[in-house]
């Protein structure tokens, strides 16, 4: 019930998100103000705001105005719910449920406005770094969680960003950019070693396989912009939800 309750939640959840990134592109206020339509600005109704159902009841199109909605907003609802979904199956309590779904949020919301604008917004990963740390200093002072794992997810933090801040120096800002080094952060604060490696091999390897094909695919060149910080996150969410598994299969490859 909770793994079914959590598919809900994250569908709604997601209609929030896709507001929120909205709003930040147009610099709005998302904790005032009603729903509209981006192209006629008319107040949304409520059967407007189901969502996904919503979508595909209109036909992917605006009831007022007949232009297209973005597919964007299904899929990043669908997303939602299927992260909610298997952080219910990851999370051994409700603590980390919550802070889990809440730094997923964040994550979504770096993916799509990364992916759209070339940039990692600081109103985003820097609340995010600041909930991560929070969370730690939470669990170290209430729980009976160890200081080495705060420290060993403090030095992983520390580790990836300067890993990245030395890539955007050697190359002066055109392989990286700043954003990264504080995307990099969180996934550190998050992760924690081993699993930071994990999530970074993944993002190179995921980056460097669709940077390829767009290049066959004449939609890209060499000396094209491609923002990263998509990659850096899918690489988490496999760190976070595969990251044993594969630490483990690769362990046992020296086992004789």
């Amino acid at each position: 019930m909770i793994s079914l309750y959590s598919i809900v939640f994250g569908l709604i959840v997601g209609s929030f998100l896709n507001c929120a990134i909205y709003r930040l592109e147009t610099k709005q206020s998302f904790l005032k103000g009603r729903s509209f339509c981006p192209c006629c600005k008319h107040i949304l109704s409520w059967q407007d705001l189901i969502p996904v159902f919503s979508f595909l009841l209109l036909g992917g199109k605006c009831r007022y105005c007949d232009k297209k909605i973005s597919v964007q907003y299904p899929l990043v609802e669908i997303a939602t719910a299927l992260l909610f979904f298997l952080i219910s199956l990851l999370a051994l309590n409700i603590n980390t449920l919550i802070y889990l779904m809440i730094i997923g949020c964040f994550l979504i919301i770096i993916f799509v406005y990364d992916l759209k604008h070339f940039i990692i917004p600081d109103k985003v990963v820097f609340p995010a770094i600041g909930i991560a740390l929070a969370y730690n200093l939470y669990q170290l002072f209430t729980t009976n969680y160890p200081l080495s794992t705060v420290l060993n997810n403090l030095y992983s933090a520390l580790g990836a960003a300067g890993f990245f801040l030395l890539i955007v120096l050697i190359s002066r800002g055109k392989w990286m950019g700043v954003g990264d080094i504080k995307l990099a952060f969180l996934m550190g604060f998050l992760l924690g070693f081993p699993y930071i490696l994990v999530a970074l091999f993944f993002s190179f390897l995921i980056g460097a396989i669709i940077g390829v094909g767009l290049i066959l695919a004449k939609r890209k060149t060499m000396k094209s912009e491609v923002p990263f910080g998509p990659f850096l996150v899918i690489g988490t969410f496999i760190a976070l939800f595969l990251g044993e598994i594969i630490i483990n299969w690769y362990w046992n490859l020296f086992i004789i």
